[in-house]
């Protein structure tokens, strides 16, 4: 098996496909990323058009963090002895059925804003344990070290891959028919990554169960205790918890952005798809939602550049400075937000966030996998499980105060002054903490 995957001549940039169980997992991922995409686009319109409120939009988030911090540290012990496979496979069907549910009572009409609260809540216990899961899976698909860092920079490629995709699906199936739609088609699409994990075969064995009572308590404390004292993992979670809750936020604003602030300049493109202009579409759309279309164009564009910037990461040679790389990405991301926060253009946001996309992976791709090159594979999924945690929790309270701000002062000074906070920290590790510049 391990000599015919080898065999298979890749480009470097994809050379993680060589593998068996990781093509399979590519494959099924890429599909209900696409999904998930689809329904968080979506399930932003539904919010707003419920309650017309930028605070709505960061309490989605904020709920879904109350069960993230004790079920991430459970989680990643949990993980550390388990068969992660088998896990990912729960946490999938879960989030089938949130999905589901959530269409079932769009379609009904029944739904309320307390609905997407309780099913957000949900699936954000979910995600607690299934996304440092799937992080800590990677290796073992891969067979080792080796191809670990192409490996999460396709991961990352196809989430970004996903991301472009989804939302513009979204808003063509929004526009056309409503939300329910996107809600039911990413239900679908959970079933190509479980027939992808159900096909895998030769994965390492999991690790005995020896982690009970006291022993289970002190299984979490050593992951804690190792990413507390290497002062590298310290500072790499700390930039992205900082980026989280200050920069990244600026994704739970969007509505308000492409509605309040943009929403004059992008109405040549509504008029063009939904043919009432001069100009149209060949095929004529009835639009029920034509506030979802620049939505999801400007959605599109950040996957599109995150796109963009995964590849780039994934073609690094093993010489390359990713501290260095990481670094420059971590400045140029919050200058950027500054100058999407000033555009009052359609055009001239689209492009800006086309360069935000591309500096938010190189970011977060390039921490992730400095994160699991300087861990042990016997701490991976608790190390991972602290910064999901840390990364989860500091961008859903982010968009909590993101959209407080923007309900008082706009959405352009809630995403400005995050990002100029942001830069400063971002600096301040860049001259003070050599060690992340020099990490490779």
């Amino acid at each position: 098996m391990a000599t015919f995957q080898r065999s298979i001549h890749l480009p470097s940039t994809f050379r993680a496909l060589r593998h068996r169980n990781y093509r399979l997992w590519f494959m099924g991922q890429t599909v209900s990323l696409v999904g998930v995409w689809m329904q968080s686009m979506a399930q932003q319109v539904l919010i707003y058009r419920l309650t017309g409120s930028a605070a709505a939009l960061g309490m989605v988030n904020f709920l879904a963090l109350i069960p993230l911090i004790p079920l991430s540290l459970w989680g990643g012990s949990f993980i550390d002895r388990h068969s992660k496979r088998n896990i990912i496979i729960w946490t999938q069907i879960g989030m089938m059925v949130e999905a589901f549910l959530l269409a079932a009572l769009t379609w009904a009409g029944t739904i309320q804003i307390w609905h997407v609260y309780v099913l957000s809540f949900i699936l954000g216990a979910i995600n607690a344990v299934d996304v440092p899961a799937r992080q800590a899976f990677t290796v073992d698909m891969v067979e080792g070290r080796q191809d670990l860092t192409n490996a999460i920079g396709l991961n990352s490629a196809m989430f970004n891959l996903a991301r472009a995709l989804g939302p513009a699906l979204a808003g063509l199936v929004v526009a056309a028919v409503g939300e329910a739609m996107a809600f039911f088609l990413n239900g679908l699409t959970f079933v190509a990554v479980l027939a992808s994990l159900m096909f895998m075969r030769d994965l390492p064995a999991a690790a005995p169960d020896r982690a009970g009572g006291r022993d289970g308590l002190a299984h979490i404390l050593e992951g804690l205790q190792f990413t507390l004292r290497r002062r590298s993992i310290f500072f790499l979670i700390s930039l992205i918890a900082v980026s989280a809750f200050l920069s990244m936020p600026y994704s739970t604003l969007m509505p308000v952005f492409s509605d309040q602030v943009l929403g004059a300049s992008a109405r040549p493109v509504i008029d063009w798809v939904c043919g009432s202009g001069p100009a149209t579409l060949p095929i004529h759309l009835n639009c029920q939602a034509p506030e979802a279309l620049p939505l999801g164009i400007l959605l599109t564009t950040v996957g599109i550049g995150a796109l963009a910037g995964a590849l780039v990461v994934a073609s690094l040679p093993d010489s390359a400075r990713r501290g260095h790389f990481l670094t420059v990405s971590n400045l140029a991301f919050p200058v950027l937000l500054l100058a999407f926060a000033a555009s009052r253009v359609y055009l001239v946001s689209v492009v800006l966030l086309l360069a935000v996309g591309f500096t938010f992976v190189m970011q977060n791709a390039l921490a992730n996998t400095l994160l699991q090159i300087v861990t042990p594979d016997e701490l991976r999924g608790r190390v991972m499980s602290v910064y999901t945690m840390v990364f989860q929790s500091t961008m859903r309270m982010g968009g909590l105060q993101a959209g407080l701000l923007a309900d008082r002062f706009g959405a352009p000074f809630s995403v400005a002054i995050g990002a100029a906070i942001s830069l400063m920290y971002g600096a301040w590790v860049a001259l003070k903490v050599p060690e992340v510049r020099g990490l490779k």
